[in-house]
């Protein structure tokens, strides 16, 4: 199990403050969605939490220990982070690609040995890419290479995953495939934070919900209570339907955008 803390998390981009004094905790057990509008500073602070963007104030902290004393491999073998709109440089067999996700557990010129094997063959089946492995990886569509990269991402075994956009490019089918299979790692005991567009998605699936606007936390709470009709309204400019249905998952539906000067 694993628990990322953030503490007045700030990151600063040259002149801009792209993350402001964020807190939250992020635990075991747990799908948590974060979303927000575009630039918000959603994949900011995910690397931030990961030690992947300097913070210019607050802290974080890994099952209690400061990031900052806690060696990358170290965090790579405790959370696997999944970054948005990845490029495939190396024509590599998918099997191939899968097995990267190993090397945080590998020792320098070690090999893959048959515990890896198994790993790699369980994530390829988890994210329904066992019948690509022998393919290239370069020459798959976006749906495709995106399964593909969920599955190295599985395939280092951490007990924590962080996937930035792991939606992207997929086809519906393959959106609902995807956030059953992060809910799962979830109820399995991982913690698993997903950034997410669909909020429709991100309402059905998460079991907590982190609304990021203009790098501030504006809400942090069960889908139910941070999607509001009024907070939508303020956070993406947007009239919004939202219905539940015999307890049932939330449904969003934009309506419309509203226009500056226009009424809420």
């Amino acid at each position: 199990m694993v628990s990322v803390t953030l503490d007045s998390l700030s990151v600063q981009l040259g002149q801009r403050a792209v993350v402001r004094s964020v807190s939250a905790t992020m635990r075991a057990g747990e799908l948590i969605g974060i979303i927000g509008p575009n630039g918000a500073g959603k994949s900011t602070l995910v690397r931030a939490a990961l030690g992947l963007a300097p913070l210019s104030g607050g802290s974080v902290a890994i099952d209690g220990e400061p990031l900052s004393t806690i060696a990358p491999r170290q965090i790579a073998r405790r959370i696997a982070y999944l970054p948005q709109g990845q490029t495939l440089h190396w024509p590599l067999t998918v099997e191939r690609l899968v097995a990267l996700g190993r090397l945080p557990h590998l020792a320098p010129m070690s090999r893959i040995g048959e515990a890896d094997r198994r790993i790699i063959a369980d994530a390829m089946e988890r994210a329904d890419v066992t019948a690509l492995r022998d393919r290239i990886a370069t020459h798959l569509s976006g749906g495709e290479r995106a399964r593909v990269l969920l599955a190295r991402a599985l395939a280092v075994g951490a007990a924590g995953l962080i996937a930035d956009e792991p939606l992207a490019a997929l086809d519906p089918g393959h959106q609902i495939d995807v956030m059953e299979l992060l809910a799962r790692e979830a109820r399995a005991g991982a913690m698993v934070v997903a950034v997410l567009h669909d909020l429709t998605m991100a309402a059905r699936y998460c079991d907590r919900l982190l609304l990021i606007d203009d790098g501030g936390l504006v809400a942090d709470g069960p889908p139910a209570e941070v999607l509001t009709a009024e907070r939508l309204r303020a956070v993406y400019g947007i009239r919004a339907r939202i219905e539940s249905r015999e307890g049932a998952p939330l449904v969003i539906v934009p309506m419309e955008r509203i226009r500056a000067g226009e009424a809420g």
